[in-house]
């Protein structure tokens, strides 16, 4: 269950219905995200494998990330790792995770919590358990995504955003059904906390069984559904869509999600991540950490890392 949630929804400020004339956007394609191990091999879903970038565009990749139970001495993290030419964002839907870099950002990301660094020029970073997670073992469950920068910012200085739980908006649907957690950009003129270089919108929402959330959408942004767990449909055509699967909708500007009226007894509600951005419209030339336009400056990334100058790793203390 999702650490930021409310007993009662109807007492949150409600999301407007789509004007009447709103054009509802339509389903096309329902993907299942393989598995893989990322990191020192922690579990993730590729939420974005298989999609044509001008789908994405603006963002780059997506991981879910567990949902896992660690035993005692299980839970993983990265090592020490370089990025350049678009922003991370780590969202912790429960559980804890520790952030360090090489400009001094960095803390604890939990149950709610977002950490967005804006990686611009380059920058080393890592992402660990903290040391008494190691110990006693616990829930993981997170997503981590990539947002592209445009070619006038990838060069941008570095940020970091500590993005606390109280912090997100939260806003209920118009009959309570649905409890929606606005993380950045805004929905219906309610915005969420983080400060965005590309314009995005990104939320997670709760949808209890048999309820639908009908949200109004920019027609100048892209949309995707992603479900995180549970089972529904997607769009007014009522489309099938399950844990582990990502929805891309065509053009409008009101897109509906419903829940299914029975669900599992571990994953009690539907829920979901919607996002969607304004495509940058640009080259994009991306190889393992790095996202930039063209083939020689990915080439020049890597020389810049191998020389130190993106950053040093911080000593560790003690």
């Amino acid at each position: 269950m999702p650490a930021v949630t409310v007993v009662n929804p109807l007492v949150l400020p409600r999301i407007s219905e789509p004007a009447a004339t709103a054009t509802e956007r339509r389903v096309k394609s329902v993907t299942t995200a393989p598995s893989a191990f990322e990191g020192e091999g922690f579990p993730v879903r590729r939420a974005f494998a298989g999609i044509d970038t001008s789908d994405l565009d603006p963002f780059i990749h997506m991981d879910q990330m567990g949902e896992v139970e660690y035993a005692p001495g299980e839970p993983k993290g990265t090592p020490w790792h370089p990025h350049r030419g678009f922003e991370t964002v780590t969202y912790m839907i429960d559980g804890i995770m520790e952030h360090r870099d090489s400009i001094g950002g960095g803390g604890v990301i939990e149950n709610g919590a977002t950490q967005w660094m804006t990686a611009g020029q380059g920058i080393l970073h890592i992402e660990t358990p903290p040391e008494h997670l190691v110990v006693s073992g616990g829930l993981f469950h997170g997503v981590q995504l990539w947002v592209n920068l445009p070619s006038s910012k990838k060069m941008i200085q570095p940020r970091y955003q500590d993005i606390e739980a109280a912090k997100v908006a939260l806003l209920s649907s118009p009959d309570g059904g649905s409890l929606v957690r606005v993380i950045a950009g805004d929905i219906d003129g309610h915005p969420g906390p983080g400060a965005t270089q590309t314009p995005i919108s990104l939320l997670h929402a709760t949808v209890s069984p048999g309820a639908q959330l009908r949200l109004p959408w920019r027609a100048d942004f892209n949309a995707l559904v992603y479900v995180l767990a549970g089972t529904g449909t997607v769009g007014a055509e009522q489309r099938p869509i399950r844990k582990g699967q990502l929805a891309v909708f065509g053009a409008g500007d009101a897109l509906t999600v419903h829940a299914a009226e029975t669900q599992s007894g571990k994953e009690p509600d539907l829920d979901v991540l919607v996002l969607g951005g304004r495509p940058i419209g640009e080259p994009v030339a991306a190889y393992g950490p790095f996202v930039m336009n063209t083939r020689d400056e990915l080439v020049q990334a890597f020389e810049d890392f191998q020389s130190g100058r993106m950053g040093t790793i911080p000593a560790t203390r003690v």
